[in-house]
């Protein structure tokens, strides 16, 4: 949407990290006060996906994105239909297979780096990891999701906006709507669980998948 007011992608991608800065603090912070998130176990991974978006966003600077354009859609396809048609999807803990401190300098420093340079659907991937990787169930995933999220959108928005490529007047209105929206949606996310979470997983990353294709051959 910010590609097709006619601004830079550069300046597309630094102003979408400062609204969408503003989505992620706020369901964070809902997440943080219902007690779903041990920052103190979480900081590492934190810390991680932080440097990882820095480093993402100063090599976005520098480089083609088309080759991502044609990987990234099949990608997102497939954690949507990792969601449909898993049946073993829980509110509760699952099976951890490895250590925060591991998920952290892969799928953290990983995720970070990705949403710092290009983006799209890394709330999904960070979703999968906690899931399949440290066994939480939905709930507490899309909290701890949306604290990497806030992590990687804060770490490359303050190179974005030492490069001056933010449009402030742009993004502060946009981020208005994203602090509304956050909250509403991590309220709801709180009471309806597993219910709300997976439908809206799918029909998202299918969204994001079907748009990213439509422009590789419509472009």
């Amino acid at each position: 949407m910010l590609l097709s007011t006619g601004i830079s992608p550069v300046q597309a991608l630094a102003t979408n990290k400062l609204q969408g800065s503003f989505g992620t603090f706020s369901s964070s912070l809902f997440f943080i006060r219902k007690k779903m998130i041990d920052l103190k176990q979480a900081g590492f991974m934190i810390g991680a996906t932080f440097i990882g978006s820095m480093l993402g966003t100063l090599l976005v600077q520098s480089i083609d994105l088309s080759f991502l354009t044609a990987f990234i859609p099949i990608l997102l396809i497939l954690v949507a239909l990792y969601f449909l048609f898993t049946p073993n999807i829980r509110e509760d803990q699952a099976k951890q297979r490895i250590g925060t401190v591991f998920f952290g300098a892969t799928v953290g420093f990983d995720g970070g780096f990705y949403d710092g340079f290009f983006g799209p659907g890394t709330g999904s991937f960070f979703l999968i990891g906690f899931v399949t990787l440290l066994g939480y169930g939905l709930i507490k995933a899309t909290a701890h999701t949306k604290v990497l999220n806030f992590a990687s959108n804060i770490g490359s928005l303050a190179l974005f906006i030492v490069g001056g490529h933010v449009i402030w007047s742009l993004g502060l209105t946009m981020a208005l709507g994203q602090f509304i929206g956050g909250r509403l949606g991590a309220h709801l996310a709180f009471l309806k669980g597993v219910k709300i979470i997976r439908p809206l997983i799918v029909i998202v990353t299918l969204s994001i998948s079907l748009k990213l294709l439509f422009e590789q051959v419509f472009s």
